[in-house]
């Protein structure tokens, strides 16, 4: 029998791998001019700094985290609404055989009790999680080339509520709404001039031409040290993550000098946004109390929204305005004789505070020839100032819930809220604030870029991070599915296929717990390799553009296990996925479409914890493009990235 590999690649390649997402540098010129339109600059002080302000007539204040924030509810009721024709043309296209789901969702398209409400999740991993990331939303943006054929997803963003991401995976979200919500081709070929998504140049090199003021690698830091000046003269603390923040803008914000003026808030002043024609984005961080150097998974989870920041878990249980969140906050208001500021939510600075673990890539190249002496000793004297052990923290003083829930939020009696990498309690999938009961949603896509094995693939660790968490107090009686050890997820190929975990409520509902409420079904996307060998250590610092294209490229065959291929029916079972608790819920028989995916793809509690050697996963569809960074083992043998050539194999 012809393998698998053997019979696909001459038919499906050839076809295929051209025209999913567009051809590159290849965008109708409306679409690229889409890019000039961004989150607006609209910090007062017109610059990296925060600023001092007028408060408004109703001074800002903490908000107990109880319900959503007004301006969420009210933004619902629009975005629900919104996502009903998405749904209905995701559903035509994946074509549930036995159920009318179109149908469905039309008749009930005023009862959003019923209407599936879908969450997408990317992980951390550095450039890695970007990348893999990009392809999975690609493929489930129906505006992407390729991706509402046959096989395909499209449309399952459009009928998205949320959209979450931390580190890298928090660069995508943030990339995606710095910049319009452009699409992944967008971003990918980005414009004449521009720097958006240039990996092929070193971080700490700055951008090869950005067409704008950059004309060399000094130039590029000074203007970084300038606008980090800026925001320690005008009175703030400066951390490690400032001028990592400011770095990584270059690549992420199209915009003049990284967009130094713009705020996370902004968004929600985006007309797009307004209308609720997207998703909303939510980007996390942890909180480590002062001297503390381990993030324990007993560590406050912070979320990032375009109106709030803050948490739902028990220790702080609140929010402040995002707009505000500088502000002089004592005891959950701003006093009479305090004052407002706004700026504090630079863009770059929330990018960079999920993906804090990042300034190691500062830290591992102080001594690199590139980086000029003024940059070096101004990493030095922070360092000499804070301490090797938070090389990793972004500095949030003043601290917002400065006095807020004093008996169980440790950093009450600080002026300084530290946070870091939103990874580092090793929840590296951005799960927990899409799973809290008042968002009442029904499904999540988890796509996994973390690097836990030896060959940086996913082994499950952080859903089994978010679980462990939920069994806990500092859980607040969230709920989560029960999730397997690393070795089943490796013998069982849970981590090389889309799993689905919490299909059986009854472990919800068992028991003497008088709580019926049943979390989202989670439908979890790894990495694993179908064209390219897209595990790349997570601290690789640049790509060329035939990498990076064929990491994505990779990612949306992850996302559509190679647009249908592996499983025709894939596109259904995806749907029957996001059906499945509005099904439920209604009492509607469970089509038996459904019944066979839920078959194949649910985790039935089956468990296998024989101990694993090394993982070295084969490619689904056979490699076509590059490898990348240093060697990358996997069945037994080892490629390597050997300029324009392509792969060499090494025995």
């Amino acid at each position: 029998m012809r393998s698998l590999r053997a019979t696909l690649l001459p038919l499906f390649l050839p076809s295929f791998i051209p025209t999913v997402l567009g051809a590159p540098n290849e965008l109708p010129e409306v679409l690229a001019r889409e890019l000039l339109r961004r989150a607006a600059p609209n910090s007062p002080s017109g610059n990296y700094a925060p600023a001092t302000v007028d408060c408004p007539p109703q001074k800002p204040t903490i908000r107990d985290a109880a319900t959503l924030s007004p301006s969420e509810a009210e933004w619902l009721q629009k975005r629900r609404a919104n996502t009903v024709d998405p749904m209905i043309a995701f559903f035509k296209l994946a074509g549930i055989s036995d159920f009318d789901a179109a149908s469905y969702v039309q008749s009930n398209s005023n009862n959003f009790s019923v209407v599936p409400n879908i969450g997408i999740a990317m992980s951390g991993g550095g450039y890695r999680a970007l990348m893999n990331g990009a392809g999975f939303i690609a493929a489930a943006d129906g505006r992407t080339p390729g991706s509402t054929t046959t096989g395909g997803i499209g449309n399952l963003l459009q009928a998205s509520t949320y959209l979450s991401g931390l580190s890298g995976g928090g660069w995508l979200v943030g990339s995606i709404f710095a910049n319009n919500f452009s699409t992944i081709p967008q971003l990918r070929d980005g414009e004449d001039g521009s720097a958006l998504w240039q990996f092929s140049r070193n971080i700490l090199k700055g951008p090869k031409d950005s067409g704008l003021s950059i004309l060399n690698t000094a130039e590029y830091w000074n203007d970084i040290a300038d606008q980090v000046n800026d925001k320690r003269d005008a009175g703030y603390a400066i951390s490690l993550t400032d001028y990592w923040s400011r770095a990584l803008s270059y690549q992420l914000i199209n915009d003049r000098d990284g967009g130094p003026s713009y705020t996370f808030s902004s968004i929600a002043d985006a007309d797009q946004f307004i209308a609720a024609d997207t998703p909303m984005p939510i980007l996390v961080a942890d909180e480590r109390h002062p001297g503390e150097t381990v993030v324990a998974l007993n560590s406050t989870v912070f979320e990032f929204n375009p109106w709030e920041t803050g948490s739902f878990d028990p220790t702080i249980f609140g929010f402040a305005p995002t707009k505000y969140v500088g502000s002089n906050f004592s005891n959950g208001a701003v006093p009479d004789d305090g004052h407002c500021v706004r700026g504090f939510d630079q863009f770059g600075y929330v990018m960079g505070t999920s993906s804090s673990l990042f300034n190691q890539i500062l830290l591992q190249n102080i001594s690199d020839s590139s980086l000029p002496n003024f940059i070096t000793d101004a990493i030095t004297s922070i360092l000499q100032s804070i301490g090797e052990d938070d090389d990793d923290i972004a500095e949030w003083r003043p601290n917002p819930f400065y006095g807020y829930h004093p008996d169980t939020n440790g950093n009450a009696d600080t002026e300084l809220l530290t946070l870091v990498d939103g990874g580092e309690d090793l929840q590296n999938i951005p799960l927990h604030p899409l799973i809290q009961p008042v968002r009442a949603v029904d499904v999540i896509f988890a796509v996994d870029s973390s690097a836990d094995t030896t060959y940086n693939f996913p082994n499950g660790t952080a859903l089994r991070a978010s679980y462990d968490r939920s069994l806990n107090a500092i859980g607040n009686g969230t709920k989560f599915p029960a999730v397997p050890d690393a070795e089943t997820f490796i013998n069982l190929k849970l981590n090389q296929k889309p799993t689905f975990f919490g299909c059986d409520t009854s472990e919800f509902t068992s028991g003497s717990d008088n709580d019926i409420t049943i979390p989202p079904l989670i439908v979890y996307v790894p990495l694993t390799p179908y064209t390219a060998y897209s595990n790349a250590s997570t601290f690789n610092p640049s790509y060329t553009d035939e990498e990076r294209n064929a990491f994505i490229e990779n990612g949306f065959n992850v996302a559509t296990m190679g647009n249908g291929t592996v499983d025709a029916q894939w596109p259904a079972c995806a749907a029957c996925a996001v059906l499945s608790r509005s099904l439920q819920r209604t009492g509607t028989t469970i089509p038996a479409t459904c019944s066979s995916c839920f078959e194949r793809y649910c985790w039935n509690g089956t468990t296998d914890s024989t101990p694993v050697g090394s993982y070295e996963p084969q490619p689904i569809l056979g490699l076509t493009a590059l490898s990348a960074g240093v060697p990358i083992k996997a069945g037994g043998l080892v490629w390597v990235t050997v300029g324009a050539a392509g792969l060499a194999l090494a025995l």
